[in-house]
């Protein structure tokens, strides 16, 4: 009987062929009563969007347009209307609206520095507080409110 040697390249080949057939194999069994692998995506794509719901439902309405009468609107109708989205629930690291311990060091920088952040934009809240048709003057009026239910 002769006997055939295998080169190591040879035995390495055959190695890799039989565990990728293995794999192609058992594989498909394993899976058996999971559910296909699109099913369990979508199960975990809904999970994921059950957690992330409550912080991901910001729902930006429409700012109300100035007064019939021309006149700038007042601080809680700009607060109600623009900035309440975030700092009602501290969205984004704002600091809630009335939370005295939050606002202390913002209200020591002063009203002009308030104002300047908000026109600005600081951190996660854009310029004007993403009310692009905010006037200065609402703008100012809107800080005063939000500085008054802190103190």
């Amino acid at each position: 009987m002769a006997q055939t040697q295998f080169s190591s390249r040879t035995i390495l080949v055959i190695t890799i062929v039989v565990a990728v057939l293995l794999m192609v194999v058992i594989w498909p069994l394993s899976m058996i009563g999971k559910g296909s692998s699109e099913t369990s995506s979508d199960a975990y794509s809904d999970e994921v969007y059950v957690r992330i719901l409550p912080v991901a439902k910001l729902e930006l309405a429409k700012a109300p347009a100035a007064a019939a009468d021309g006149q700038p609107r007042d601080g809680a109708t700009v607060y109600n209307a623009v900035c309440m989205a975030c700092h009602a629930s501290g969205v984004a690291g704002a600091p809630k609206a009335g939370d005295k311990e939050a606002w202390a060091p913002r209200i020591a920088t002063g009203t002009d520095a308030l104002i300047l952040s908000v026109t600005n934009g600081k951190g996660a809240m854009p310029p004007k507080g993403g009310g692009a048709d905010l006037t200065d003057e609402e703008i100012k009026a809107a800080v005063e409110h939000l500085v008054g239910l802190a103190q």
